[in-house]
Formats: C-alpha cells, structure tokens, sequence
C-alpha cells in the first residue's frame, strides 16, 4: 500500500506516519526499488498498534522503547509485557475515574430531571 492509502485506510496524515517512522515508534517501512514506501501487512499491522496504543494514551516514547525491544528479539519478552501491563494499570486508573465522574453526571442529571417535574431545584 502506498503512503497516502495507509493515510485514508487509518485516518492518520502523510506526516505523522513519516514522523512515527523517523523516531522509531514503528519499525523502517518496507520500500519499493525506487525508494517509494510500500506498507506491507506487517506494516500496516505496527500502524494499528500505534493507533490503539496512542488512543490509550501511551506515550511516543514508550512505543520507541517498545519497538527498539521488539527488535531486540524474545530476550526482552518480559520488558515488553512489563511496559504494556503498566499502560494497562494506567487505562484501569482512568476507568475508574471516569466512571466516578459518570456517577457524579449521573446524579446531578437525576437532580435535574427532578427539578424539571417539581418546579423546585433541591440538592437536599
């Protein structure tokens, strides 16, 4: 695939897959001859991890680090499931604290509808 299908296919810009590929956070895209990216499977495949992982808000730095583990081969196993179970202990925070702040909508809101039917805003 050519850089600008990868672009559409993962709604992520031209520049970023390029910079991403620069500082390492995925490994050297596949090249044509000519010098041309051409994503492979594997490719597009490092692409969608970077995506999820950055919708899970883990650093660019933590995936450099984890790509140069990677590339290390199976003696950085360990490294590797320690940074990714540590991102996961991260999002378990959030969760939590974004089910609190629901909790905290939800009752307000509840507030408010009662207020819509009495006429009367009480926080009693």
């Amino acid at each position: 695939m050519t850089i600008s299908e990868v672009s559409e296919k993962y709604e992520i810009s031209q520049d970023t897959l390029r910079y991403y590929e620069r500082i390492g956070a995925i490994p050297p895209v596949h090249r044509t001859k000519g010098g041309v990216r051409d994503y492979t499977e594997e490719d597009t495949g490092w692409i969608e991890l970077v995506k999820c992982m950055r919708s899970a808000g883990l650093s660019v730095e933590a995936l450099v680090q984890y790509v140069k583990l990677t590339q290390k081969g199976d003696t950085t196993l360990l490294e590797r499931r320690e940074l990714l179970n540590g991102q996961r202990e991260q999002l378990i925070g959030q969760l939590e604290a974004i089910r609190r702040a629901k909790e905290r909508l939800d009752y307000k809101i509840s507030r408010y509808d009662e207020a819509l039917k009495t006429g009367r805003l009480s926080w009693d």
